[in-house]
């Protein structure tokens, strides 16, 4: 029956031409090769997202006086509904975690080198969206931590030269954070960021189907000197079955964590009350959250607030850049970089833990 069923897909379909480049794709085997299934854990906690996502959307109003307590009906009175919103509120931050993992991985594997410079611009821009998704999608439930955090991120944003004012106004829909800014949020997080980043996972996709998985630099060296070292695997069946226990073991994490420790939907915003003590941004937010409170409120004749805004812009703008920088003396460039990466990653991680140490 299944044979039939193909038959008759594949005379209206033509699957087999469809199917063929992935019957001759192969992946690179080495030492480091279980790094490759960081972009496919990815890519499977995102379908999480849009499929938990839907299914909260059937009950989610976005509205200043029924968000939160369609999020707490969601919780409280539909069928499991405490365990879908805690898996997508899981799998958000582990969607996040997995994708700074695999940026990572290409840099300490070097797999940004040419020809691979726009698989890295794509790669660096769907970290950055998916970012912009937590953000968005962290104001939803309007509670008191969401209210306020989203305060201070979109003043973070105000403090950008020239446009930042324009820029916080685009984002709040009004000079405060209001109702307005609550359907802003839920529309950039249901309709705007998501046909963005559809968009560029097809084309991160293709990138990486036409150029292959890249292979370190040093493994590459050693199978130039000695053909016999090469190892490959059939990309189907044998790595994407490989793959899929890697999302088995994604979708056992995120269950463990979903069942044992549900999201907490917290207390409702009252706007007019003062913001509590303590209010800080995700974790993903964090490191440069301190950065700024760590800055002088004057450098010299700059606010140190805009001071940082700027830094952080240049260096997110040099870390799109990265593979383009290496052209000029690539043997050097590639040792800095590498030093650099180490440099952000310690940064990033020893920032984090501060600020959730700080009072």
């Amino acid at each position: 029956m299944i044979a039939a069923l193909y038959r008759w897909l594949d005379a209206r379909l033509h699957l087999d031409g469809l199917l063929e480049p992935f019957k001759h794709k192969t992946v690179p085997q080495h030492k480091l090769s279980y790094w490759y299934f960081f972009g496919g854990i990815t890519l499977f906690l995102f379908m999480i997202q849009v499929a938990t996502g839907i299914l909260l959307l059937l009950y989610y109003h976005p509205g200043a006086n029924e968000a939160f307590e369609s999020v707490q009906y969601i919780m409280t009175s539909v069928q499991f509904g405490w365990l879908i919103r805690s898996i997508h509120s899981w799998s958000a931050n582990l969607m996040i975690f997995t994708a700074f993992a695999h940026m990572f991985s290409v840099l300490f594997l070097k797999a940004y080198r040419a020809p691979r410079e726009l698989t890295w611009v794509t790669g660096v821009l769907l970290l950055f969206l998916v970012m912009g998704f937590g953000f968005s999608g962290y104001l939803l439930p309007w509670n008191t931590l969401a209210f306020f955090a989203t305060t201070v991120g979109t003043q973070m944003a105000g403090q950008v030269p020239i446009i930042g004012h324009p820029l916080m106004i685009f984002l709040r829909g009004g000079p405060e954070v209001t109702g307005a800014t609550l359907t802003r949020f839920f529309g950039f997080h249901v309709a705007v960021l998501p046909a963005i980043v559809t968009v560029l996972i097809g084309v991160h996709l293709f990138f990486v189907q036409r150029q292959g998985m890249s292979v370190p630099p040093k493994v590459e060296e050693a199978w130039e000197k000695d053909p016999s070292l090469r190892k490959e695997m059939k990309f189907f069946p044998n790595f994407a079955l490989r793959e899929m226990m890697a999302w088995y073991v994604g979708m056992a994490l995120l269950g463990a964590l979903a069942a044992l420790f549900p999201w907490d939907l917290g207390v409702k915003v009252d706007p007019f009350a003062s913001a509590p003590a303590g209010i800080k941004p995700e974790w993903y937010f964090l490191f440069m959250y301190q950065t700024l409170k760590l800055i002088p409120s004057k450098v010299w004749i700059i606010d140190g607030e805009v001071l940082g805004i700027v830094g952080c812009g240049v260096a997110a703008l040099a870390w799109i850049l990265l593979p383009f920088i290496e052209y000029f003396r690539p043997s050097r460039t590639r040792v800095w970089i590498t030093g650099l990466s180490i440099f952000a990653l310690v940064y990033m991680i020893g920032m984090t833990a501060y600020g959730y140490l700080a009072q």
